[in-house]
């Protein structure tokens, strides 16, 4: 049994919807797809997270007729491609956009943030990104218009790509036939992203409380404590 109705999709953006119409040429569909989300600003709508866990479910039921670690190699390099066209994107285009004079929107400090951003959490934000729908089609092209270093977000664009393509497609394989896994993916994929990163602030925040206390002024030595 395959899920239809994904929640929050329209029925032309349904990923069963999609491979079904694709037909014989369904791998290139979702190579095309992928490419396009991870790489070009007006592909942040197409369901990617839900198109690989529907893609994993259709291989093990032999609709998709591929080879499972040739499907997650191919796609894995369609967004890795993706990445690298959007930072190709940013890095050229970014910097004039963003500097227009009276902007409202695409404002010169917009990119002032985001390299204060990826200075600081450069790595892991390039991999956790890959996880978020939206997010991982803006920041490829926020890297690029911050001018991120190019070989460490290659290198992290490569490894965000094969874990998220990896791993979404395989817990299809594996769980896409339990029904309320597999039509509450893009939930349960950026529930996994809020809980990860969560974890890892705990120790960004108690470092900052720790520096705040030692930063307090001390009292007055006559001063009365309450």
């Amino acid at each position: 049994m395959t899920p239809s109705n994904l929640a929050l999709l329209p029925g032309w953006l349904d990923p069963t919807n999609l491979i079904n119409s694709m037909g014989s040429w369904a791998v290139l569909g979702v190579l095309l797809i992928i490419f396009c989300e991870c790489g070009i600003l007006l592909g942040f709508f197409l369901p990617g997270d839900t198109l690989l866990f529907i893609s994993g479910l259709l291989i093990a039921s032999g609709t998709i007729d591929i080879n499972l670690g040739l499907f997650i190699l191919l796609v894995a390099v369609a967004a890795f491609v993706g990445n690298m066209v959007g930072y190709g994107i940013g890095y050229k285009v970014g910097p004039p956009i963003f500097s227009r004079p009276n902007a409202k929107f695409l404002k010169h400090e917009y990119i002032e943030k985001s390299e204060v951003f990826f200075a600081k959490y450069g790595k892991p934000a390039v991999v956790l990104a890959r996880f978020v729908p939206v997010v991982r089609t803006v920041a490829t092209v926020m890297a690029g218009a911050s001018k991120m270093n190019v070989k460490i977000y290659t290198l992290y664009s490569a490894i965000g790509g094969v874990l998220w393509v990896g791993m979404v497609t395989i817990a299809g394989y594996y769980l896409g036939q339990i029904d309320v896994i597999a039509k509450n993916v893009d939930l349960i994929v950026v529930a996994a992203v809020i809980i990860v990163v969560s974890f890892s602030a705990v120790p960004a925040m108690a470092h900052w409380m720790q520096k705040r206390r030692s930063t307090r002024p001390a009292k007055p030595a006559g001063e009365i404590a309450e």
